[in-house]
């Protein structure tokens, strides 16, 4: 089953019909969908506007009073590209300098014209509104996006332990999401609004730890100049999150158990019973049964949490989630900072190789470093960190050529001998659809035979896992198993 996306239209302004025509192929090529006019009153006659993602004009006398006419009469004006032109001095002085995005005053080439439309890409989203139903729980799904069998998972198991009063645990290493999933968690149970308190186990001093938890009363110690409710009161009727259980003290995990067990605490300094009505859900990124062994962690306790036990997978094991986390965290980064960037392929199978100790914590980081030092830009490879550059970059930046032929599906072909070369047709034919058929069937012939294991299919094929990976999803091919 295959859904394709909309295209994405581009209007050409132009009176040069030889230069409009071949932008016009280079658009195309690209999949967008052009307009060409040859005149600026063509433009102004048309209804609407706004369905274009952006217009690119050559520049001709009196085009800044032409955008403001647009502007005025067409709600969501779309961003404007001068051709071959200079910036007009008097944008500025019109109210309209956000509806201009630049000049493409040289030879148009695929990466600058790729460029400045994503810039104007960028810069229409940005002057509009964002629903607020689209900013609503932004922290529920960051580092939970993607296909990979681990966290698809993932996702099931919090689909059905969510509605249930199950005690959770969630294990994984330092920046996979742990405090994701338990929001997830608390977001779709029956306790989405009461409050969620987390609290780091291992932040807080053993000695105070005792009071952030279950308050305390008045005088109970030096410093407790008044009562003070603890995190198990602040969270009554809602979820708590406990984050870095393993680093909680021995003397402490006593007391947990207490609250488990009994469904009540005292403040320190009080020896009155406080009901719970809490759920609770831990994390952790230690071993806890090798942590039992070395008497660290008490076993009656681990039990108690582990009644449903979650498991983080980290970055470096679900690499074909990378572009669509990307994608994700860069969205947040334009509604949140209102800036942006866009990766090449050889940067995004940069970022493929790279093995991510840091996880998604890691990656949301580099993603803001970029829109830092690359506002609305694009990034390659070249632009990434020392550490994230990759053995293969010449070979990823092959992949990244203009010409589909540099394709390594294509130039991975059985090669055909010379007396039996294929014939160009008589009426022409379509290049870019023909070699897009050719990929199709070759990597569904591989799966195939592979029995729908990727990695197989992509040794087959002579290319990358990654690099397959994001041909299918470009393709919407399902694996076999995955066609019901």
């Amino acid at each position: 089953m295959s859904n394709k996306r909309e295209a994405k239209k581009v209007l050409i302004v132009d009176p040069n019909a030889e230069q409009s025509a071949r932008l016009a192929h280079q658009l195309q090529f690209i999949d967008f969908e052009t307009k060409v006019f040859s005149s600026s009153e063509m433009v102004e006659a048309l209804p609407e506007v706004a369905e274009f993602q952006a217009v690119l004009v050559a520049n001709f006398h009196g085009i800044v009073d032409w955008v403001a006419r647009l502007k005025a009469k067409h709600e969501g004006c779309p961003p404007f590209v001068l051709l071959l032109g200079n910036q007009p001095a008097d944008i500025g002085q019109k109210d309209i300098e956000d509806n201009f995005i630049g000049c493409l005053k040289d030879e148009i080439r695929y990466a600058n014209l790729s460029d400045i439309l994503h810039r104007a890409e960028v810069r229409g989203s940005a002057n509009t509104e964002v629903p607020k139903e689209s900013t609503q729980n932004p922290e529920l799904f960051r580092s939970l996006v993607g296909n990979s069998r681990a966290i698809v998972r993932v996702r099931k198991m919090i689909d059905q332990v969510a509605p249930t009063e199950a005690t959770v645990l969630i294990l994984g290493e330092s920046g996979t999401g742990k405090e994701v999933v338990a929001r997830n968690i608390h977001y779709y149970s029956n306790r989405r609004n009461k409050p969620f308190v987390p609290i780091n186990c291992g932040a807080i001093p053993g000695e105070l730890l005792e009071s952030e938890l279950f308050g305390h009363e008045k005088g109970s110690f030096t410093g407790a100049v008044g009562s003070r409710e603890g995190r198990f009161e602040l969270a009554e009727g809602g979820t708590i999150f406990l984050d870095e259980i393993g680093d909680m003290p021995l003397s402490m995990q006593v007391k947990l158990l207490r609250v488990i067990q009994e469904r009540s605490f005292e403040r320190v300094g009080s020896n009155k019973s406080i009901k719970s009505d809490v759920r609770i859900v831990a994390a952790t990124h230690r071993n806890l049964e090798q942590a039992i062994d070395e008497g660290k962690f008490r076993e009656d306790l681990f039990y108690r949490l582990n009644v449903f036990p979650v498991e983080m997978p980290p970055l470096n094991s679900r690499a074909e989630d990378l572009p669509l986390l990307v994608n994700e965290l860069i969205t947040r980064l334009e509604h949140e900072k209102k800036s942006s960037v866009r990766l090449t392929p050889a940067a995004m199978m940069a970022l493929c190789n790279y093995d991510w100790p840091g996880n998604v914590r890691e990656l949301a980081n580099l993603m803001e470093r970029m829109t830092i030092l690359h506002p609305y830009g694009v990034v390659d490879a070249a632009d990434l960190p020392s550490k994230l550059a990759p053995h293969g970059l010449q070979a990823a930046q092959a992949e990244d050529q203009d010409d589909v032929s540099s394709s390594p599906l294509v130039q991975g072909m059985p090669q055909v001998p010379l007396n039996n070369k294929p014939r160009l047709p008589r009426d022409g034919i379509d290049l870019k659809q023909h070699l897009t058929d050719i990929e199709i069937t070759l990597i569904e012939q591989a799966l195939d035979e592979c029995s729908g294991v990727v990695a197989h299919a992509a040794n087959r094929l002579k290319i990358r896992r990654t690099t397959l990976v994001e041909k299918m999803r470009k393709y919407s091919i399902q694996r076999p198993e995955e066609v019901s």
